[in-house]
């Protein structure tokens, strides 16, 4: 049992930490207040390699393992949530295409995503489809050899600027998860359009959009394995994508955790700084327990897939611990600062708002929950 990074991985890591610090975060309220996409601050993460990082090198990625993934997840997303998800959807996006396209589907759509900052979307979700993904109702319909693809994703992280998709739709509702077909489809082909624009509460640097698609032809080569397969796609990319999602979420409450205490130091009431107040000091403590406990859960589950193996269970721990701590970890930040936690002015209120999609996407932790049960019953 080893806790230690490889000289490699702290050197990945302290280049993710300065590009978050120096890049990300003097931006972050800027994005945040105007709801606008980091196209600047893309180009210039994708210049430092801190894109496409699960890509293997033939291809034109980083070909990093699944720890190093998640300790650039976490670095990023202390920066700006909203940021390092716009940056890090490509990991998600990439990742049927890794686990069941073939070396010519390969070629065609990772390499280009490599070359250039494009940026791809997973297209699974609906208005109706969330946490049921055999519910989907997005339809493909083989013709000769093409496809027919007509539905609307709806929450598509990356979905009005995407360039590439990675979509789920069924070929028969009857047949519910076994009629669901994983696709490969470009922005340009005819009949992909994007409708409404998610207004969130938080991660608002990140796009999240609607993704329409209306008798969209693409050819049999975009199929990403076999009829059917879909489903089982889907569950394994996000097995696969849970820690470094979970990754995060211990960065968001790694940057409150941080804030908070600094902010206790300065603070002076009752002639002293409160991080002299037992009740402060109760509260920074499990503050810290929760931030390491989480990272380590993260950690485990990315390790795990490093040795080949599916850890359903352990992502969806990591996962679950990780949004919840960040979500506590924002609010007893927002505490220690009082009524200035309260104002936009202080850093505490975004990474709040930032910290709560972490319980709702990837599954939420209820859905999450019923992974860690089926796992312990089996």
């Amino acid at each position: 049992m080893n806790f230690g990074l490889s000289e490699d991985q702290k050197m990945l890591q302290r280049m993710a930490r300065g590009f978050a610090e120096n890049v990300i975060r003097p931006a972050a309220q800027e994005y945040d207040e105007a709801e606008e996409f980091p196209w600047d601050i893309i180009n210039l993460a994708h210049e430092a390699g801190l894109m496409n990082l699960k890509i293997p090198k033939e291809y034109g990625g980083q070909g990093l393992d699944n720890v190093s993934a998640s300790l650039v997840s976490e670095e990023l997303a202390a920066g700006c949530a909203g940021i390092s998800n716009a940056i890090g959807v490509n990991n998600l996006a990439t990742m049927p295409i890794l686990m069941a396209g073939t070396v010519a589907q390969k070629d065609e759509f990772l390499k280009p995503l490599c070359i250039k900052p494009h940026l791809a979307a997973f297209g699974l979700t609906e208005a109706s489809a969330g946490s049921d993904v055999a519910a989907l109702k997005t339809t493909a319909q083989r013709v000769g050899d093409e496809y027919i693809l007509n539905g609307r994703k709806w929450f598509i992280s990356n979905g009005s600027v995407a360039s590439l998709y990675t979509i789920f739709a069924t070929l028969d509702k009857q047949k519910k998860s076994k009629g669901i077909t994983a696709f490969v489809v470009k922005r340009d082909t005819p009949g992909v359009s994007i409708g409404k624009k998610a207004m969130k509460m938080g991660i608002r640097a990140s796009d999240v959009s609607e993704v329409i698609l209306e008798d969209v032809r693409i050819p049999v080569k975009n199929r990403l394995g076999e009829e059917g397969d879909g489903f089982r796609i889907a569950m394994k990319t996000l097995d696969s994508s849970r820690p470094e999602v979970a990754a995060g979420a211990v960065g968001i409450a790694r940057a409150a955790f941080a804030v908070a205490v600094a902010y206790s130091k300065e603070r002076i009431m009752f002639d002293k700084p409160i991080c002299d107040n037992q009740a402060i000091k109760m509260m920074l403590a499990k503050m810290a327990t929760d931030v390491d406990t989480a990272r380590l859960l993260v950690h485990r589950a990315a390790w795990l897939l490093d040795q080949g193996c599916s850890p359903a269970m352990e992502g969806a721990m990591a996962k679950c611990r990780a949004a919840d701590v960040a979500v506590k970890t924002a609010t007893d930040a927002v505490q220690i600062f009082g009524g200035y936690g309260y104002l936009r002015d202080y850093p505490v209120e975004k990474l709040l708002r930032d910290a709560k999609i972490y319980q709702i996407f990837e599954g939420t932790n209820q859905i999450n929950q019923l992974v860690i049960a089926r796992e312990v019953l089996r």
